[in-house]
């Protein structure tokens, strides 16, 4: 099974925890927003994956499974 990281641009307020929880996958541009490897979470980083999300302030980070089709 597979996961990927998602964003909610609109919800996102450029707190940057994500990057320091994270920082094998998640890179912040130049205003503090985060910018996602398009490469699906490790294994390995998962559980580390999903603590980011839990501690985003706005919510706006997410974990999903990478193997189900996404609702629009």
């Amino acid at each position: 099974m597979s996961h990927v990281m998602r964003v909610n641009p609109i919800g996102c307020r450029a707190h940057g925890m994500c990057a320091e929880l994270l920082p094998e996958m998640i890179d912040l541009d130049p205003w503090g927003y985060p910018i996602l490897s398009e490469q699906p979470v490790p294994p390995e980083l998962v559980a580390h994956a999903r603590r980011a999300a839990a501690a985003c302030p706005t919510l706006a980070l997410l974990v999903e499974d990478g193997d189900r089709p996404r609702r629009r």
